[in-house]
């Protein structure tokens, strides 16, 4: 009688979740969600699973989802095998002609379908395609020190939004075409943000290995304003991996995103405990209401 007992609270607790999520799931119908997918749930087929599970969930209850992702992780171990030696610059890899065909090859092909896969298995429709399809992303080289590295400096995301219409979701690896027909290696982050400003998406999240924006005690903030960021920044709180994070943050924002969270993606349905509970996830940052 006990473990009946304790079951029906098990049972009570998931309605009540369920009915707590309706005005959110009303917030996001039809709401435009950009997630860069990368760190270590990447790597984990159990994570990626359950990530690909949240995606779908997403999809069916109206957000239109796009996943864009990394691989550096993979890229290296592909580089290690080909025996391709990777100067640095700045702490930065060289990405010559031939790293910039292992980028693309991995990219596109090994981590991409594999996230496609994943989503397919939890009976989502995804495709895989990069920033090159459609002159999704246009790009001019960062620093000829850098080689094949691009910026996006012209976006066209009307192939996203036929594949929003045809109820697909769209899985992006995060390369560019330059204007000479070069390809261009494209930093996952500034992709993802990139993407998310020319859709002016709802929501920009971040995947991340840490727990979010962390204010100089050490405690993670759940909300900021873009002033508060460059605040923390200036006094060096702000510092390490997470600077280009915040920096995207604060560039999307600037190109018409309504908000970015920077989130664990580590934790279970960290998606969904973003969007769909008043708890949250992450730091949460936007424009000062």
């Amino acid at each position: 009688m006990k473990k009946q007992t304790a079951m029906n609270r098990d049972w009570i607790a998931t309605a009540r979740t369920l009915s707590e999520a309706l005005p959110y799931l009303q917030r996001y119908d039809e709401a435009v969600v950009v997630i860069k997918f990368g760190g270590h749930a990447m790597g984990d087929d159990v994570a990626m699973e359950s990530f690909a599970r949240d995606i779908v969930l997403m999809q069916q209850v109206g957000v239109y989802p796009v996943i864009v992702h990394g691989g550096g992780p993979m890229i290296n171990e592909m580089l290690a095998k080909l025996d391709i030696k990777s100067d640095f610059v700045k702490g930065k890899r060289v990405t010559d002609e031939a790293t910039v065909k292992v980028v693309e090859m991995v990219l596109s092909g090994l981590v991409n379908k594999r996230i496609v896969q994943a989503i397919n298995r939890q009976g989502g429709k995804a495709v895989g395609l990069s920033g090159k399809d459609a002159n999704m992303m246009i790009c001019d080289q960062t620093d000829p020190d850098l080689g094949f590295v691009g910026t996006p400096s012209e976006m066209n995301p009307a192939v996203l939004r036929q594949l929003f219409t045809a109820e697909m979701i769209p899985v992006v690896a995060p390369l560019g075409a330059g204007r000479n027909g070069e390809t261009y290696n494209v930093n996952g982050d500034t992709a993802a943000g990139a993407i998310a400003a020319a859709l002016k998406a709802d929501r920009l999240l971040l995947l991340t290995d840490v727990a979010g924006v962390k204010d100089a005690s050490g405690e993670v903030v759940t909300e900021l304003t873009p002033d508060q960021i460059r605040a923390l920044t200036t006094e060096g709180v702000i510092a390490g991996g997470m600077i280009p994070k915040t920096e995207t943050a604060l560039a999307a924002i600037e190109g018409g995103v309504r908000a970015v969270v920077i989130l664990d993606g580590r934790a279970p349905n960290a998606c969904l405990l973003e969007l769909f509970t008043e708890h949250g996830a992450g730091s949460l940052i936007r424009q000062p209401r």
